[in-house]
């Protein structure tokens, strides 16, 4: 290509799209400056491949402070996308450049070879305290005052294999750990030295590290040859060598040029301080996928909770670190456990008596909690205890939703004589009971008391316009308990939700470098910018530029309709049962549209809105009529294929689950896409109210900002899952009349602009007439345009 830009090198294919070439200089130019570029790009813009160039770009200059891209994405298939996306830049690099450096993270569970397999008595459910509790016991074997090296407890598992072998002992005892074929070095299970068991993996992760202590020459891999590095191949080069793969991935983190993660690998607070902290400074550019998504990912990870179960097990866990004190104190022997924990309490500034005040306080914070579970059954439910099986989730709340206060645990506590030291210092004291427990006690398990105390912290700390407090109760049956208690039927716990994430976003993304912020559905700018705190960062200084790209394939090859039915709002619709006009008119319009060729896609407000139209649709369509409920990931892939398989069907889903957006409906497995409502979420629910006041307080529009323009997104989620690529043709329909007109609770305004123009307004009994007409066009040859840039492949979202 004549006069092309630097960024040329890494791009991964011989021409860019023009809004990719736009969209790159944008995000390098404004990255230059410490800023963010925020990009709506429909279907076939090439986002993934615009994001990773730009930043690979700032990466491979000698003269930018970028070392690497951090991809954020909170959907499998687009994290597929992008590790696709840095194969196609690395095969096609020019001569003499070296190969770009990836890694996808993953959790422990998908790379440990024990649980992978489950063996070792590892498996996911328990691999985290397993793993924790396996390497402590390694590194107290050979830290300090250890009893060998880590070279000899390698040695030692190694050596018992040949050992085995070469006693003529049977292939069976002696057969070596495979982990998805590949051989290790060790047995199927973890192994003792001296009666304290160990895992080999992580000893040998250890026996690597020079003494200088640099992770990355524990690392048996060069990155210069093998490119990405996906799970399956971390675990192949690492287990089979006699590593651990998790502490190998741990060790990569900050060495590469593209980590691949998810959000909690840049907004959980526990992940970040454990895991990928090297990653959140000026040297990361960040590449934030899905990024409509961003706000209530984020308020979900930036709450916290503490279940009734959580307060009886760490009553329990606390009761047994200062029992041996207490027995001792009476004058029975108590063994040496009495001076582990005084010996540990000695190297702290916590006391045994405070230990047992934060006991008390949970034990009496779980009778408080029980009180008002039961109180509020009693007044909302006489008849509870009788039907179990008929009671439906609840969330009390602890304060007036809608006017900030002190909420009620707090108020309690203070009555009960729990001043400000005990909820200060929670998180101090259960830390210290954590680390007593695990030194008491051999058995690997998750501490519950720390994760306790920093809740308590924080529900002390966090002020109350932000964070809203309640009692959630979750449907459940526990038959461990008496049949006539509300734990029969409920798990509870006390939530501590926070309502305005805006804050927390802002900071973190202020802690990078700069990048990029992309999706899809991001309209309005102004809405998205405000609620994920970018606007905060450009007071500050920090640069942020706006792009948004309409679908690029042939207007010719879709039909958009909003159609002017009546508002599908309660009051106009009533209960699913009931029929009157609204519903009819909202079934007649769906009817036409599922009734042409190929499979249909209908998003209604809600499954319980969802059962009503499948049931409707299966009386007035000749084809199979699916329904979607809100059930688990197996169900839902099962539906799914279902759906694909075969001739034209109709499935009705809910637009807040999860087939509406990150699903690929490629090629023919989608001809029309239909959604009903405006999908606003139940405005009844306290943690709502309380979410709405909050955005009142600091955006003046609370139900704008906080439902409607997430609603909007999720409907035109649903419709871009029509056309994905340059030869598909489908219907698209809004069926409402606030998407077809202005009105006083209109949504039209929330479309971008080319959307709107799209979108043409069209009454219910004209609406057979321009799908008619569609279908005429529909019946001649493709449109035979072609973009400048075809030869980057398959057309859709890159």
């Amino acid at each position: 290509m004549t006069d092309s830009p630097p960024w040329a090198d890494v791009f991964g294919h011989e021409d860019p799209y023009p809004e990719q070439a736009d969209g790159i200089a944008a995000a390098i130019d404004v990255a230059e400056e410490g800023g963010f570029l925020v990009l709506e790009g429909a279907c076939g813009t090439g986002k993934t491949m615009l994001a990773l160039t730009a930043g690979l770009d700032r990466v491979r200059d000698p003269d930018s402070p970028f070392e690497r891209v951090l991809v954020l994405t909170s959907v499998k298939q687009q994290l597929r996308q992008f590790e696709t996306d840095l194969g196609t830049i690395n095969a096609n690099l020019p001569d003499g450049y070296d190969p770009i450096s990836g890694l996808t993270l993953v959790g422990k569970a998908d790379v440990c070879p024990y649980a992978r397999e489950n063996r070792g008595g590892i498996d996911a459910e328990n691999v985290y305290e397993r793993c924790e509790g396996l390497r402590e016991r390694t590194r107290s074997l050979v830290g300090e005052g250890g009893v060998t090296t880590t070279s000899n407890l390698v040695s030692e598992a190694r050596g018992q294999q040949v050992g085995l072998l070469d006693s003529g002992a049977d292939t069976a005892s002696a057969s070596y750990l495979t982990v998805d074929g590949e051989p290790t070095p060790y047995r199927p299970e973890t192994e003792e030295f001296r009666d304290t068991e160990f895992c080999p993996f992580y000893a040998g992760f250890l026996d690597d590290l020079p003494e200088d202590g640099d992770p990355l020459e524990a690392v048996p891999v060069d990155l210069s040859d093998v490119g990405h590095l996906g799970p399956t191949e971390l675990v192949r080069l690492a287990a089979g060598r006699g590593s651990c793969p998790h502490s190998v991935m741990g060790a990569l983190v900050p060495e590469v040029e593209v980590v691949i993660g998810n959000y909690y690998h840049a907004f959980d607070p526990v992940t970040t301080s454990t895991f990928t902290g090297a990653l959140l400074d000026e040297s990361t550019f960040l590449v934030c996928d899905e990024a409509h998504m961003l706000e209530p990912r984020v308020r979900d990870l930036v709450s916290d909770a503490i279940a009734d179960t959580s307060l009886r097990d760490a009553t329990t866990e606390l009761t047994r670190v200062i029992q041996p004190v207490t027995f001792e104190e009476d004058g029975a022997d108590a063994g040496e456990d009495a001076d582990l924990v005084r010996g540990e309490l000695a190297e702290t500034d916590v006391t045994v008596e405070e230990i047992e005040e934060f006991r008390e306080f949970c034990h009496d914070l779980r009778a408080e909690l029980d009180r008002r579970i039961t109180d509020h059954l009693d007044r909302e439910r006489p008849d509870w205890r009788v039907s179990m099986d008929s009671l439906e989730d609840v969330e009390i709340p602890l304060r007036d939703p809608e006017e900030p206060a002190e909420d009620a645990i707090t108020a309690w506590a203070r009555r009960a004589g729990y001043g400000d030291r005990v909820w200060a210092r929670a998180a101090t004291v259960g830390a210290v009971a954590g680390r007593i427990l695990d030194s008491l006690e051999e058995e690997d398990k998750k501490r519950v008391a720390p994760g306790v105390g920093r809740t308590l912290n924080a529900w002390y700390r966090e002020g109350h316009e932000e964070f809203f407090r309640a009692i959630d109760l979750e449907r459940t049956v526990d038959a461990s308990e008496p049949p006539d208690s509300w734990r029969h039927g409920y798990n509870a716990s006390l939530a501590l939700y926070n309502c305005l994430p805006s804050e927390p976003i802002g900071d973190r993304l202020a802690e990078f470098g700069g990048g990029v912020l992309m999706s899809a559905t991001l309209e309005p700018m102004d809405v998205f910018r405000a609620v994920t705190g970018l606007d905060h960062l450009e007071r500050a200084g920090r640069p942020v530029e706006e792009r948004t790209y309409g679908l690029t394939f042939p207007e010719s090859n879709r039909a958009s309709f909003a159609v002017d039915v009546p508002k599908f709002i309660h009051d106009n619709r009533g209960p699913p049962g009931e029929r009157n006009g609204t519903r009819l008119a909202h079934l007649d319009a769906t009817a036409r549209i599922a009734a042409r060729p190929g499979n249909v896609l209908v998003g209604m407000p809600s499954y319980a809105e969802a059962t009503w139209m499948a049931e409707a649709l299966g009386e007035r369509v000749e084809k199979p009529v699916l329904l979607d409920e809100s059930t688990g990931d197996r169900a839902t892939e099962s539906l799914k294929d279902d759906f694909f398989a075969g001739d034209g069907k109709v499935l009705v889903t809910s637009l807040r689950g999860t087939l509406t957006e990150g699903v690929d409906y490629r090629g023919d497995r989608l001809s029309a896409a239909v959604v009903c409502g405006v999908p606003i979420i139940n405005t009844a629910r306290p943690r709502t109210r309380a979410v709405i006041t909050a955005y009142d307080r600091r955006f003046e529009d609370g139900f704008e900002t906080a439902l409607t323009v997430p609603a909007v997104r999720k409907a035109r989620q649903a419709i871009g899952r029509v056309i994905r690529g340059r030869e598909e043709r489908g219907v698209r329909a809004l069926l409402d009349a606030r998407y077809a007109r202005e009105s006083w609770n209109g949504v039209r305004g929330y479309l971008p602009e080319h959307e709107r123009e799209e979108f043409t307004p069209v009454s219910p009994d004209m609406l057979e007439v321009a799908l008619d007409r569609f279908e005429a066009i529909y019946r001649e040859p493709l449109t035979n345009r072609q973009p400048s840039s075809d030869h980057q492949g398959v057309p859709e979202d890159r």
